[in-house]
């Protein structure tokens, strides 16, 4: 193939659509061969135009979640809704329905997700001028944005196929960092003249969930809060400078103990307890299409992912170990309401 220059890729969109095609077939050229056999080196023709769009976007040169979820569908009516079976990908790997059901089905989580983010923001601009009714009122919006995205989640169980997951398209949005398959990383031909390790699209690069443990104040540890932080660097910059902004606020849970306001306390831990229930359903849906599928060895006609990932996650991290700790994290967040006066009379 010639090296195609992206200089006339004049806007954002056109910048968004080539990354997405460069990695979806830079991705399909690295794992065609499945866990046996992943290449080594990604060609010029592929790796520089991919490294130099990916500089302009600020954003790294792999498949990320941003690109596989957040830009990669279409509609099959441009006057229908955007609802499950009105929507269709761009670019798809083999797993058939399975494919389509996964990326589709997660984008539909995080535009379930679109209330609760703009819910923050009011939160955090009533915390800011101390309107403790609108503070209220936001924090409500993030409940029913996070009990919204749970029921949305359940979609992946009637379009997902686990054995189609996990045998055949979950090696496709497998990065080249902390993976024994790619132990190196991966050479970008014509970049560097040293392997690159980088991480594959996973949920943890999901803007919308870091956006809300910013806000709710949720102290991960040091571990995961690192492989968190540099998740960030997976997301469309604005995304990241949101969450930033979100991290060095005012702490909503501090502000909300220095107020002895029995509504404000139920309405942060009603957030807390619908996350909570989110990463627990996402620690169940784990084990059904990774752990289960994994134990029992399913095959995969392109000699795919096998065991190689059975307990790492596409972007890098021990998944498993991870979720619990973002689930324990975010419980040890709940506040402890104050007793009520007669109950400590009879205490």
């Amino acid at each position: 193939m010639p090296v195609l220059s992206p200089n006339l890729l004049s806007n954002h969109r056109e910048l968004r659509l080539a990354h997405l095609a460069l990695g979806f077939i830079s991705m399909g050229y690295v794992w065609q061969e499945g866990q046996q056999s992943p290449a080594q080196i990604l060609p010029k023709a592929l790796a520089l135009p991919y490294w130099l769009v990916s500089d302009r976007l600020g954003l790294p040169a792999i498949l990320t979640y941003a690109d596989s979820v957040l830009c990669n569908w279409k509609l099959r009516d441009p006057t229908g809704d955007m609802e499950i079976g009105n929507l269709d990908l761009i670019f798809s790997f083999p797993g058939g329905e399975s494919c389509r059901g996964f990326f589709i089905v997660s984008l539909l989580v995080e535009m379930a997700a679109s209330s609760g983010i703009t819910g923050a923001l009011e939160v955090m601009h009533a915390m800011k001028i101390c309107d403790l009714s609108s503070l209220q009122r936001g924090l409500v919006k993030v409940t029913q944005s996070l009990k919204k995205m749970k029921e949305t989640f359940k979609l992946m169980h009637n379009h997902v196929d686990p054995t189609a997951f996990h045998g055949t398209l979950r090696i496709f949005v497998s990065g080249w960092r902390d993976n024994p398959m790619l132990p190196r990383g991966l050479l970008y031909e014509g970049v560097s003249n040293e392997p690159i390790l980088l991480s594959g699209g996973s949920a943890a690069q999901s803007s919308a969930l870091q956006c809300y443990d910013a806000l709710l104040c949720i102290q991960h540890d040091d571990e995961t809060g690192a492989f968190l932080t540099r998740m960030r660097e997976y997301m469309p910059p604005a995304h990241r400078r949101l969450i930033e902004t979100l991290s060095v606020c005012p702490s909503l849970r501090d502000f909300i103990l220095s107020h002895p306001s029995s509504d404000l306390c139920q309405a942060f831990n009603s957030c807390i307890s619908a996350l909570v229930d989110l990463r627990n359903y996402h620690l169940k849906t784990v084990a059904k299409y990774v752990i289960l599928p994994g134990s029992q060895a399913m095959g995969c006609p392109l000699r795919g992912v096998g065991t190689a990932l059975n307990t790492t996650g596409t972007g890098g991290s021990s998944f498993m170990v991870f979720l619990k700790s973002t689930r324990n994290a975010t419980q040890k967040a709940l506040i402890q309401e104050r007793p009520s006066a007669s109950r400590e009379t009879e205490i």
